[in-house]
């Protein structure tokens, strides 16, 4: 709740602490990182629409220029 209130957010936050949702989309996958193999998410943003559909699928995401990417795909939405 924290987290929430400091940032403002007026929309419910979930922790997908069993990988449930990861799992879903296709984004719960083996890594590897110096040789060693472990499990984890791939950095992927979905865009989904008011009505439920997936619009856009931004995989292998880097934070750099990434909010502005998303926002003009959102803006296209409207």
């Amino acid at each position: 709740m924290k987290f929430k209130a400091k940032h403002g957010f007026t929309y419910p936050l979930i922790a997908d602490t069993e990988h449930a949702a990861c799992e879903l989309y296709g984004v719960w996958a083996e890594k590897s990182m110096y040789g060693k193999k472990y499990w984890g998410v791939n950095r992927t943003t979905f865009v989904i629409a008011a009505d439920g559909r997936i619009t856009h699928v931004f995989e292998k995401v880097k934070p750099e220029g990434h909010a502005a990417a998303v926002a003009d795909v959102v803006r296209d939405l409207a």
